[in-house]
């Protein structure tokens, strides 16, 4: 990681909309959804409640909003592509660029060992997938496919992954058996079954079925099962395991799209917009015209789910880039600023520091429980803003200082 010293408030020859964009992201995950949550279990109000709703993901199919931060993530990225590798190849040359992408990506995969907890747990409970890793290797695919190809081959290669990866789970048979603790369990006839038991249930179980979309029952899940080495987050299967990670390279694709309608020099601001627009309808009306055979849901990254958050990342761009580059509404844009140029330090500083047990040293206690005494759910509220507003106190205090890690 380097630190990159500009020479102004705002980094010469950067799309301001897309660090806002990016900031806005990173915002929720970084303690905006706790802040939420706990409004949510304050109020009666039904509009607050559905707003904390949103800031949890779905329990398998359909899409909440704080399913689209991931994808969103990766978005942009594959919009920062298209604005930061032309400079790099001008400079290096295509196998120099190849060799600083896969380097950044290296990179990216060891810190997202390291958020997972690094060699905390012994072999093999170390947890090799992640979302850090996710988006490595979904940065290091498309970054490769810029360097070689035309945006059309570019573009031909997400929408075979798409394609490609709904004919797996639909077509290829796998053993009828739900790789889910409770379903295990009830299989098993134990309430903790060990990984032998386990592995012997699903060495015996010699049916087949094909076209399983189901939790712990498709191709992705057992393929995570058999083939992932590691610790698992869901034990048996890991949402960002090998499988589901190929239409993840379609999401930075779509990302790639949109930075290149914003590149075009033949094109006015406006109409960049409404080609976003357009690109945002077309997405969100494939993906859940799929969704009624191919299930939208994240922990299987589904076809169906790159295209609907897909949809909400142009439309959301296009937002962005109307407000804050065309209009220069910028009034507001500040704290997301701040994260959106150091977001990968802020989120590994999220489980390397905790700031939410700093929170609990000077907020928690008698006075959470004071606070809790003048209004019900008060303690807890003001837990998530502390924390929330340390890590604020931190991006801003880079910021000003222009100290941008880049990784």
């Amino acid at each position: 990681m380097n630190p990159a010293v500009p020479n102004s408030d705002q980094p010469t020859g950067r799309l301001a909309s897309l660090d806002v964009l990016r900031g806005f992201d990173m915002f929720w995950i970084l303690g905006a959804d706790a802040v939420v949550l706990a409004l949510g279990a304050m109020s009666a109000s039904p509009l607050v409640k559905a707003l904390a709703a949103q800031m949890e993901h779905k329990p398998w199919a359909g899409f909440a909003f704080y399913d689209l931060i991931f994808p969103l993530f990766i978005f942009i990225s594959g919009v920062s592509l298209v604005f930061a590798l032309p400079k790099t190849l001008a400079t290096l040359g295509r196998a120099g660029a190849i060799r600083r992408i896969l380097l950044r990506v290296t990179l990216l995969f060891l810190l997202g060992v390291l958020y997972n907890g690094g060699l905390a747990q012994p072999w093999p409970e170390v947890r090799m997938v992640g979302v850090l890793q996710r988006i490595a290797v979904a940065y290091a695919v498309t970054g490769v496919l810029f360097c070689c190809f035309r945006l059309r081959t570019c573009l031909t290669v997400g929408a075979f992954l798409l394609v490609g990866y709904w004919a797996l789970l639909t077509f290829v048979p796998i053993r009828n058996i739900a790789l889910t603790r409770e379903a295990l369990a009830a299989s098993l006839g134990t309430t903790k079954p060990t990984a032998e038991q386990v592995a012997g249930l699903y060495a015996a179980t010699t049916e087949k079925v094909v076209g399983g979309y189901e939790r712990g029952l498709n191709l992705a899940n057992h393929l995570d099962y058999e083939w992932l080495p590691g610790g698992k987050y869901q034990r048996y299967w890991d949402p960002e395991g090998i499988l589901s990670t190929l239409p993840a390279v379609a999401t930075c694709l779509l990302g790639l799209l949109a930075g290149h309608v914003l590149k075009r020099s033949d094109w006015s601001p406006r109409q960049k917009v409404r080609w976003l627009v357009i690109a945002g309808a077309m997405s969100l009306a494939a993906g859940w015209t799929w969704h009624l055979q191919f299930p939208v849901v994240k922990d299987l990254w589904s076809s169906s789910f790159v295209l609907v958050a897909g949809g909400w990342s142009f439309w959301l761009f296009g937002l962005m880039y109307y407000v804050v580059d065309i209009r220069e509404w910028r009034g507001w844009c500040a704290p997301f600023q701040w994260i959106g140029m150091n977001p990968i330090t802020l989120y590994l500083a999220t489980s390397l520091v905790g700031f939410g047990d700093i929170a609990r040293k000077l907020m928690g206690g008698s006075v959470a429980a004071w606070l809790d005494g003048r209004m019900a759910g008060l303690g807890e509220l003001s837990l998530a803003l502390t924390s929330l507003g340390l890590l604020l106190l931190l991006a801003r205090f880079l910021y000003q200082r222009k100290i941008f890690i880049r990784v």
